[in-house]
């Protein structure tokens, strides 16, 4: 929202638009076959439009539970399973069943800003865990963080906003880290429909005692375009369920009907429609390392990869916070600093940028790259 405030005052061509590669969101609506059963359930099914189950419709759950077990060659449950209204709010309630005021919960720099926010507003701390040069926590490093009042490792993967996959050896290692310590795991895998590796990504849930330390959240958004329709989801034990129930009751009574009917006929029906979504992000990708010849040599360096982003150094003496409304004005690029994924303590984000680089085909990845080199 801050950002989006740059743009007050600023005028566009018609042969220079706006490039908006601030948001990681679909700009596409979700493909007609899935519109036409969303107007059909809106159209003939009544109980679409009353309250429905807190944690979510049992065929979805049951679903995903199916879906989420073949993907990482695990064992889960429908029971182990829940529908939340987004992936944000799957995170909400996730530190609900955690945390009390002044508990911490470790977050590796930089971090996403939606979790670092809602810790702040529920008056958890948020402890930093600084990234080596290739953007990946270091369990050791996180060891060393872990107090008395910390209640959860909290990691991202594909990551926003760094865009690094996690190896599946890290991720072990965070979880038998948290389970050696006697706190969660959370693991937030919202990208991991455009993860550019086959197989599982890493082998949580084929523990049998997963559901002990894993909190898993997903989201139907980013693979279904259902953004608008605020579907997410997440996977834990039944004993944290119960305790997440009550949250959403609270605080939503329950998730979007129409768009939890959507998410099903989509994982039921649209397999090979959503691997060429994961095609078409992974060219972009491509077109991203492609491009990066027209302005390493002016000093910018691409620092992480994947899912819907690209992360960047830039070259200017000037902090990310303030290049990034200028090139809005000089460039006509919207993105986000560096500032805003990292504690005011860490110069670091002063110097990087992330570009969700998603929403534009390749030859618009070319266009965003050519108004980059003449900054």
């Amino acid at each position: 929202m801050e950002a989006r405030r740059w743009l007050s005052g600023v005028t566009f061509s018609a042969d220079r638009p706006l490039i908006n590669v601030s948001q990681a969101a679909p700009v596409e609506p979700p493909p007609q076959s899935m519109r036409q059963v969303m107007a059909d359930v809106a159209l003939t099914r009544d109980d679409a439009h009353l309250y429905g189950p807190v944690l979510g419709l049992a065929e979805l759950r049951e679903e995903l539970a199916a879906q989420t077990s073949r993907h990482y060659a695990g064992d889960i449950t429908a029971a182990q399973t829940a529908i939340t209204s987004g992936c944000n709010q799957a995170f909400a309630a996730a530190i609900a069943t955690l945390c009390g005021e002044g508990d911490e919960v470790i977050l590796p720099t930089p971090w996403y800003f939606n979790h670092k926010m809602w810790l702040d507003m529920s008056g958890v701390r948020s402890v930093a865990l600084k990234t080596g040069s290739d953007l990946l926590p270091d369990p050791a490093a996180a060891a060393a963080l872990i107090t008395d009042r910390t209640r959860a490792i909290a990691l991202v993967t594909p990551n926003n906003p760094a865009g690094v996959e996690y190896p599946a050896d890290l991720v072990r290692a965070f979880f038998e880290l948290a389970q050696s310590r006697g706190i969660a795991l959370i693991l937030d895998e919202t990208y991991r429909d455009f993860d550019s590796r086959t197989g599982p990504p890493h082998d949580l849930f084929q523990d049998p005692d997963w559901h002990s330390t894993l909190i898993h959240l997903y989201s139907f958004s980013k693979a279904y375009r259902l953004t608008g329709h605020r579907v997410g989801a997440i996977i834990a034990s039944e004993t944290r369920l119960a305790e997440v129930e009550k949250f959403l009751d609270t605080v939503a009574i329950c998730p979007s009907q129409i768009g939890q009917h959507a998410a099903l006929w989509g994982m039921q029906n649209l397999s090979q429609w959503l691997a060429g979504e994961r095609d078409e992000i992974l060219s972009r990708r491509q077109a991203i390392t492609g491009n990066m010849h027209k302005i390493a040599p002016k000093g910018w360096k691409l620092l992480g990869l994947g899912g819907y982003f690209a992360y960047m150094q830039h070259p200017f003496a000037e902090s990310s916070a303030d290049l990034g409304p200028r090139m809005v004005r000089d460039a006509g690029i919207l993105c986000l600093p560096g500032t805003m994924f990292c504690p005011d303590t860490d110069p670091s984000g002063q110097r990087q940028l992330r570009i969700a680089f998603a929403n534009l085909d390749a030859p618009g990845i070319g266009v965003l790259f050519d108004r980059l080199a003449q900054l």
